[in-house]
């Protein structure tokens, strides 16, 4: 079988770093896979092949004729039994080059947080109406962004199925760095609104004031990164706090960290608490998109209700304040569900079903 692989963007994104690794996993059951991105980007993601760029001009995305053909060309050369559009952009590209070029093979989009979140307008959700209807089936990351789909876009059940992300079992390594004498609490992802940085701050502060000797890690980078050090500076924490840009190696942060944090506001299925469960470090999240599929609260870690801080920093207190017993028991229940469902060779058979049964 040969599948298209759609992504927005050469960048270390969840949606990207997964499709790489789902890629590099039907490669070893013996398909072939070609990935396409609409744009170039610096980061080296995970997959063994070439991946060819379109230089998509977003900006021009409802008339960008030039990208539309080439991936239509593309697709002609490559003849791929699916085209599968992977989050952002990509299912824009994918069905407009696909009505004005009339190539025929299904797309399948990946849909990998709450849309309705985004499409908030008459005009945005009519478009999100029209692109899910030339869409031949969606893979939702969550029964919540599942739903989303249903209720706000009309999208049929019987044309979804919720297949969420998986992780690479790979080696861990501690980080030198964080044998500091310090408690280390990590954050990692994008520095963009959902992730709601600026009230992770708030919540160290808060924290930090009950207890002293604590240092939080940023690890990733994006365009909302210069105004969140100067929040810290605000609020007298940036001596506290270590902004470490992109990494390589996210996984480690996260297997070196004492527990990790993540008060996003919008979120799909965040992998990044799937990776802690396989590191075996607590984690505190807010209850959003599909985080309640993952997280059963004082079980498998903290589900706290969206924007509720105090709450938020009640339960950082009260992890600290745990038991290594305690601890130690909801740690191995975390651990256990992601090596039992959320490692990528069981996710990629998933994916395999889908494709069996649409080509």
């Amino acid at each position: 079988m040969r599948i298209l692989q759609l992504i927005q963007k050469k960048q270390l994104r969840g949606a990207e770093v997964f499709t790489s690794q789902l890629s590099e996993h039907l490669i070893q059951k013996g398909h072939e896979v070609k990935m396409v991105a609409l744009l170039d980007g610096e980061a080296t993601l995970p997959f063994s092949g070439t991946i060819d760029v379109l230089h998509a001009q977003l900006k021009k995305r409802f008339w960008d004729f030039k990208s539309w053909k080439k991936l239509a060309e593309i697709i002609d050369t490559y003849k791929p039994d699916i085209v599968q559009a992977n989050a952002g952009e990509t299912l824009k590209y994918a069905v407009f080059s696909k009505r004005l070029h009339k190539w025929k093979q299904p797309i399948i989009f990946r849909n990998a947080s709450t849309v309705s979140s985004y499409s908030k307008s008459y005009l945005s959700k009519k478009l999100a109406r029209y692109l899910f209807s030339n869409t031949d089936y969606i893979l939702s990351v969550s029964s919540s962004t599942r739903e989303d789909l249903v209720k706000h876009f009309n999208v049929p059940k019987e044309k979804m199925q919720v297949i969420p992300i998986g992780i690479e079992a790979k080696p861990l390594q501690k980080i030198p760095a964080f044998q500091n004498g310090c408690i280390n609490l990590v954050h990692v992802g994008g520095f963009s609104f959902e992730k709601n940085h600026q009230g992770l701050l708030r919540i160290f502060k808060a924290v930090k004031a009950q207890h002293e000797n604590l240092k939080l890690w940023l690890v990733g980078d994006g365009p909302l990164r210069t105004e969140t050090e100067a929040y810290a500076e605000a609020l007298g924490i940036a001596d506290d706090l270590v902004f470490t840009g992109y990494v390589n190696n996210p996984l480690d942060y996260i297997y070196s960290a004492d527990m990790l944090l993540l008060p996003s506001i919008i979120e799909g299925l965040p992998g990044v608490i799937i990776e802690a469960f396989y590191c075996k470090t607590p984690v505190i999240a807010y209850h959003v998109g599909g985080i309640g599929d993952l997280i059963s609260h004082q079980n498998t870690g903290y589900l706290i209700t969206v924007n509720n801080e105090e709450a938020f920093v009640s339960a950082v207190m009260n992890l600290l304040s745990l038991s290594s017993a305690e601890k130690e028991m909801m740690i191995n229940k975390a651990y256990d569900l992601a090596v039992h469902q959320y490692l990528n060779p069981v996710i990629t058979d998933q994916f395999l079903a889908v494709y069996k049964q649409l080509s």
